[in-house]
Order: C-alpha cells, then structure tokens, then sequence
C-alpha cells in the first residue's frame, strides 16, 4: 500500500502498488503499471529484508509491504491483474468448501409449541436421462462452484441436453455447448460468466446457442430449478429474423416461442408477452430501447457478429454495458486478433476487469507486444514481448473458443480456391500509366507517414485505381466531372477513352477481369446448366456495371445491396437457393450481405475485387461453402496484374504483415497507415510482369501445377522492405514476401494450357498466373 508520506499516526492509504528492488534502487509502479516513484542509493540489505508489514519512504510516498511477488508473477504481468494474490495472502480452508454440503438453516421450535416438523426432501431427478446413449450431460459444479453460488443448499442434478437437439449436434457443436455451459455458470473463472465463441463461419455457432438456451431455459444444476428466465439476443439488423427462423428450425414454435423487435414488435410490449422467454432485438433498436430494456432483467445475452463492439466508446457497446446481465457471449467469425485494443473491448464486454483498466493492459501487454515485433527490437524486448502475448493467449483462452472450417471440411463436399491474375487489357494499361504521372499521386509520395481515411487524398487515388482494375467506364463519368487541377484526374481526358463512352455505352473487351468473368460465366453454363453462382464485389458502381453485362448476355440474376430493404433479404436468399429458382447469377454487396446469408444453392463463388480487411474476403468467399452444400465448390478470386491489387493481395496473405501494420481488421480503409516506402510500392505498376505475387516468392517451379515447398530453412526469408521494414543486415539480401502459405498452393502459368478445371481453362488466354489450393477431401478425390 502506499500513501503520501507525513507524520500521521494513521495514514490515509492511496491505493495499492508494486515495488522492484534492484541493487540499490526501488521503482513504485501503481496497479496499472506506471511508475509512480523511483529511489536509489538504499542498502542493499536493508531491501532484501524487506517484509510484510515493514515501512519505506519512496520519492516521497511512504510504502508499507504486504507481501512478496515471484519472479514469474512479475514477468507474466499477474501482479498487475484484478485479484491477484502475495505469498502471504491466507490459504482457503477445505473445511470451508465443505460446508457448501451442509443442510440448510431450519428454524428452532418456538416456546410452549411443538416443533415445526421438516418437510419431506422431494427427489430431484434429471430432465433427461444422463445414462442414455449418446446423451450430453454437461459437467457437475466442482465444490467451490457449490459454495458460491448453491447458498441454499439444493440437490445437486445432472444437467442433460434435450435428445431432440443432441442428435442434430456434430462433435465440435457438442463440445462448444460444454464450453459455452461452463463459461457462463462460472466454471471456468471463478466469479467470471462471459464467453466468447470465435469458431470460423459455417460451424454452428447459432445451432449452439440455440441448444445452451433451451437447456438453460428449462434446467439448472441445483434443484433442478431453470438456470435463467428471460434472454436477450442482439444481432445485425439483417439477422434479427435468420434468429427466429434458426429456433423456429430447430425447436419448433410448440417448444419455445421468440419475441422478434420490429416495426410491429415494441420492446415496450415484450412484457405483455409472458409466453417468449427468448427476445431478438437488432443492434440499431437496442439504442433506440435503451430505456425499455434496462427495466428488463435477461439472465443471459448473446451478441452475435459481435466484433461490433470492438470499441469500448461507442454508443452500442456502451449501451449493453449498461444492462443489468452478468452472462454474456459474444459470437464472432473474425476475432480481433491483430489489433491489441479491439480484443480488449471484446474482452473488457464479456468478463469486465479480466485484464485491468485500458491504461494498465497497454502497458503490460499491448505495448511490450508491439515493440517485440518490431524489426528492430532488442532480445530483451522479444522475449518480453513472447513472454506477455503467452500470458495474454492464456488469461483469455480460458473464455475463448475458435476452431477453423478444417472441422466442417469433413462433413461437406470439397473446396477448389483460385487466385486468377487477369492481364490487364491494352486501354487499361495506358490510363494506369497516365494516373501514376498525375500530380496528385505524386503528391501522395511526399509525406513520410501517412494515414488514409475517407476525405484524405491517398484514398482517393487508390479508390481511382481499384476503378480502373474493374473496369476503365468506372473512371470516366469522375474524369468528365472532376478532371481538374491537382484532382486524382488531372491529366486524364475523356479523349483517352472510346468514343462509345461519350453515349453510355461500354464493352466487355476493355477489361481483363471482365473479360475472364464473361468466358467464365459462359463455361460454367455450358457444362453444368444446373449450377449457379455468386458474384461478389465491394462497390456498388462495379454491381451496377456486371447487372448490366448479366442483362446484356442475357443471364438471369437477382441482387442483394445495402438498397435492399431487411424485410426482404432472407426471402430473396431463400429464392435464389430453391433448386427450382430462374436466377443464374446472385449479385452480392460484400458490405450489405457479409454476414450470415447462407447460399448454398450456388456452388461457384466469384469474388471480382479484394477489400483491403482480408476478413471480409474470407467472409464473403464464405457464402457458398456451408452445411447444406452439396456440391464441389469453386471459388475465383479475381486480380488485375501487375496493379495496386496485386499489392493488396501481398499484404493480405503475408502473415506476419496483418499485425496492423497494413490492415485494421473491421475498420477498412478508414485506419490503414503506410510510410513513404510501402506507398512508392503501392502505386508503382509493372504491365509485363505475369505475376509480381510468385515472383516475390522466388519460387523455382515452372508454372505446371506441380506444388514447390520451399525448405525449412528457406522458408523463414526475410520480408520485403515494404511490408515490415528493411533489416540492417539484409539490405541486399533477396526480398521475398514471407508467404509461405502460397508456397503450398499449386501454381499455373499462363502458357499452361489447361488447369484442371475445365471452366478455367476456357478462360486461359486471358489469365497471366494462377493459385489453386485445394481442401483436403478434394485432394484425395484428385
């Protein structure tokens, strides 16, 4: 403890802190690890003696020691977190714990009267029987769990899930209720009920809450009394009835009845509704409710897509914080895990106080993190950093749950992924090269650092550039409307372009990427009619633009865009999947419909342009390869050469390159910072190259498909000055992106002549270079 230092029989303490003896010198940091005093020149001696309840003076605060941290303690940064404990601290009694098997406190008889009789123990048996075969029967309380939270001293019973739902679980769905269970009864943390269950899409996250919630709906381990009453499940508004359709699937509205908010569906009247133990409220109306449901008490809440509340200031997460529920999960396919401060807010949501106050968690762990992955970091930072991010990983992998669709894979039909480098077309090539000598990309290179947002001048110009690579007629209404002076268009006249351009008009031949589409498209129809496809992209101009090349080759296509009304969406989905559906094509907005749309009635996926947050490409190539799938999925992932995407592309499969330095997973654009180095890369362009990506690997393969692994000791090359920071000792040494997941790929060059695919290879003359990554199912067919 420690306090100012004065004369004063009894001190007024301040708060608590740690003490470092080295030599002779003392450092007083407070519980959020900032130094607070520093001293020196005491006796070495006089230090090591110290002991509990002995007195020093430190830079003018007057300590009093209570007790002695070890080494590990120190190192690991557990002196610093809520809770922790000192060698002193009094051990717990086993007797102690054992009372929690006590009978409970029954009254004495009164004077002149008979004594009340006890009242028979009624038997308390299982809802379901834990003995049957198959049956999943969660763990048993262990005594301490009995002693905090069974103050009356009920029968302790098995809690067993429904057989309706067990024989619909997979392995994994079983184990992640179990998971799920013991989070938020408080198993796994004492006095903690959070949980966050980070499993990849197409797992099952829903179908596992779902079953948690109606077996804790209807039972609970002591007496046999239903462990919560009311429930409360926020999700994007889009997703609000995909909820009620999920419990309307798997338990059918004779079981459990869902209050779902909408325009006809107040929280205000979700009293008035005894019967739905279970409410569906969108993110957007939890704001507008706040009021409403803050006189509500839910005993569990569930926020799905929750990387939402990836910010601890915002009014959403602010707002649920507010709500009067200790039991919380978080549902997420893309955990935060490369920005140190976004997986604190989840955190801090789920089990406040986990890892201290904001202040404390930057200093202990984000901040020795970082520095250790710095290039130029010292031994003693690395390992420091090392030391804390172990730390870290265990304090929260004790409420952390992530597998990847490795475990689906085997329960669904393979995956082929391909990476087509598209040769851009020769008008495609002349404006590329006339924007990178216009003034304002110049200017973009002048400043040292700089951070691109929505209004800044950097963004601009690579938004003009990913133009471009989807197609030219994208950049020439900016062209005609902003060619002036010091504008991303200066230079550009409408000149450059086609005359057909001035009437509206446009043609496919113009670029690569459109080009490979088309010949694709008109493949995939002719072997398989069946089949369908889903094409993605992130601008709502380039959607425009391919709805009008569907009509004018005449495909049937609907569209899902941040114009299309909530109420609609799940319909539309549902239309599309219907093997009976007219529509070949399903023209998707990966920002609108990123999340929780399932379209298995396509079994091709084309993704026309990249995102720089590589988590919304995984999501979006996510759509078509899920339970319900019954056919090989192909998805082609669609780059122009030699570009800007190319580069963006780098940064995203380069492992060590997502750490924030490049992207700032869930905030797109608006967050990305670069120096004046990686921006000369990324607007540079190389129209000969066949593949800027595999020539970067060095990889010596010749391009037939045959998989090059590089060896152990190869593999760990050092990283492009563009991507990390250059090396001192590696100047001129070989840059090499450190992408030794493309080394697993299978890699075709654009002479091959054919790719195994047989769509593909009706595109081939227009492809430079092409990944293919196979699942393993399909590797085994092939």
């Amino acid at each position: 403890m420690w306090c100012k230092a004065s004369n004063r029989k009894h001190k007024r303490w301040e708060g608590d802190a740690v003490l470092i003896a080295k030599g002779r010198s003392v450092v007083l940091k407070d519980m959020e690890g900032k130094d607070i005093g520093r001293g020196s020149g005491y006796k070495a001696s006089e230090l090591e003696k110290l002991e509990e309840g002995e007195t020093l003076v430190v830079c003018g605060k007057q300590i009093e020691v209570m007790g002695l941290i070890s080494a590990e303690d120190y190192s690991k940064g557990r002196c610093f977190q809520e809770g922790a404990t000192v060698t002193s601290a009094t051990p717990v009694l086993e007797s102690a714990v054992a009372r929690a098997t006590a009978k409970p406190f029954s009254r004495p008889g009164l004077k002149g009267g008979l004594p009340k009789q006890p009242e028979p123990e009624r038997e308390v048996r299982p809802r379901h029987d834990p003995n049957a075969s198959g049956a999943l029967v969660m763990p048993r309380p262990p005594a301490n769990h009995q002693w905090l939270w069974n103050k009356a001293g009920l029968s302790v019973v098995d809690v067993v899930m429904d057989p309706h739902l067990t024989y619909h679980l997979r392995p994994h769905q079983r184990e992640g209720v179990i998971f799920l269970y013991e989070c938020i009864m408080g198993m796994r943390l004492s006095g903690r009920c959070g949980a966050i269950l980070a499993d990849e899409m197409g797992l099952g996250k829903t179908l596992q809450c779902v079953s948690l919630l109606w077996m804790l709906l209807r039972q609970g381990p002591y007496g046999g009394r239903p462990a919560v009453t009311r429930a409360l499940v926020v999700a994007p508004g889009s997703l609000v009835k995909n909820w009620g359709a999920e419990f309307n699937k798997w338990l059918g509205r004779e079981r459990l009845r869902v209050y779902m908010v909408d325009q006809e569906h107040r929280v205000e009247d979700y009293v008035s509704s005894p019967v739905c133990p279970v409410m569906v409220v969108s993110y957007e109306m939890v704001l507008r409710s706040l009021g409403a449901l803050q006189k509500l008490e839910f005993g569990l809440l569930i926020c799905d897509e929750g990387h939402r509340l990836k910010n601890t200031s915002i009014k959403t997460t602010s707002a649920l914080h507010t709500l009067s529920c200790s039991r919380r999960v978080i549902l997420t396919g893309t955990p935060v895990q490369n920005d140190l401060q976004e997986f604190y807010s989840i955190v801090e949501f789920v089990n406040p106080g986990v890892l201290g106050s904001t202040v404390a968690y930057r200093k202990i762990y984000e901040e020795p993190i970082i520095r250790s992955r710095q290039p130029n970091c010292t031994e003693e930072e690395r390992c420091l950093g090392e030391e804390r991010a172990s730390e870290l990983s265990r304090l929260t992998g004790v409420f952390t749950l992530r597998r990847t669709q490795e475990i689906i894979g085997r329960y669904l039909p393979g995956r082929v992924e391909w990476t087509l480098f598209c040769r851009p077309t020769g008008l495609q090539t002349s404006l590329y090269a006339h924007m990178l000598s216009t003034r304002a990309i110049r200017s973009c290179l002048s400043a040292s650092v700089t951070h691109l947002g929505k209004h800044s001048p950097h963004f601009a110009c690579i938004s003009a550039l990913k133009k471009l690579c989807n197609h030219p007629g994208l950049l020439y209404n900016t062209v005609k409307v902003r060619s002036t002076e010091g504008s991303v268009c200066e230079g550009l006249s409408a000149e450059l372009f086609p005359e057909a351009y001035s009437s509206g008009g446009f043609s496919t031949e113009e670029s690569g990427k459109l080009l490979v589409l088309c010949d694709l498209l008109a493949a995939i129809q002719q072997f398989n009619s069946t089949d369908k496809v889903v094409l993605v992209s992130n601008y709502t101009q380039t959607l425009d633009l391919l709805q009008d090349v569907c009509v004018h080759l005449g495909y049937a296509c609907c569209r899902l865009d941040g114009n299309t009304p909530v109420s609609k969406r799940q319909s539309l989905v549902e239309s599309f999947n219907k093997p009976t559906s007219a529509h070949f094509l399903f023209l998707l907005s990966s920002k609108a419909g990123g999340v929780g749309l399932n379209l298995v009635g396509a079994s091709h996926l084309v993704l026309y342009d990249i995102d720089w947050n590589p988590a919304n490409d995984i999501q979006a190539m996510a759509r078509v390869w899920r339970d319900g799938q019954r056919k090989t999925v192909h998805i082609y992932r669609l780059l122009t050469t030699g570009t800007i995407e190319e580069r963006i592309y780098q940064r995203q499969v380069c492992k060590q390159g997502l750490s924030g330095a490049v992207v700032d997973l869930g905030k797109g654009a608006e967050h990305i910072s670069f120096s004046s180095e990686e921006l000369r890369d990324l607007f540079t362009f190389d129209p000969k190259t066949t593949c800027l990506t595999h020539q970067l690997l060095g990889c010596p393969c010749g391009g037939d498909g045959e998989i090059q692994g590089l060896p152990e000791e190869e593999a760990a090359v050092v990283e492009r000055a563009c991507q990390l920071g250059r090396r001192a000792e590696s100047v001129n040494a070989p840059q090499r992106v450190s992408m030794s997941e493309l080394m697993q790929w299978r890699h075709y060059s654009g002479n091959n002549q054919s790719y195994g695919d047989v769509y593909l290879d009706h595109a081939h003359s227009h492809i430079t270079y092409a990944f293919q990554s196979l699942s393993t199912k399909t590797q085994l067919s092939t």
